[in-house]
């Protein structure tokens, strides 16, 4: 298997990589994004649950509905519950994701997943008895 990179740079050269670096490999959109600010709630969550990861804790999810949040380097290795209408998704954040949004990951729609017909559907299950 492959390891995993990001602009041919593994997780742990990612994670060491400036802020500046990162924002010349992603595109225009997300780098446009990223250079107006932070949204400082969710940064300070951030913080925590990486400095957990440092004492070689396990945090909790960061629960959060901001899927337009990009995802950066100083995210890496830490679990998402990001929430999409319904319920918290919960997704750990790899090399492959970064320069994505959060609601990537966390599908607000269900795929249709047609089946056997339902009763009433036919002329012949218009007979069935229904209880």
């Amino acid at each position: 298997m492959a390891k995993e990179k990001f602009m041919g740079k593994t997780q742990e050269e990612m994670k060491k990589i400036s802020f500046e670096e990162f924002l010349k490999m992603i595109n225009a959109r997300a780098r446009r994004s990223l250079k107006k600010g932070k949204y400082l709630p969710l940064e300070k969550k951030i913080e925590k649950g990486k400095k957990m990861l440092e004492e070689g804790k396990q945090p909790k999810p960061i629960r959060t509905h901001r899927r337009d949040k990009i995802i950066t380097p100083n995210m890496l290795g830490l679990k998402f519950a990001i929430y999409n209408g319904k319920e918290f998704v919960v997704r750990e954040i790899n090399v492959e994701m970064l320069g994505h949004y959060l609601g990537e990951f966390a599908l607000t729609r269900e795929f249709v997943k047609h089946g056997k017909a339902g009763i009433g559907a036919t002329r012949s299950s218009k007979a069935t008895e229904r209880k």
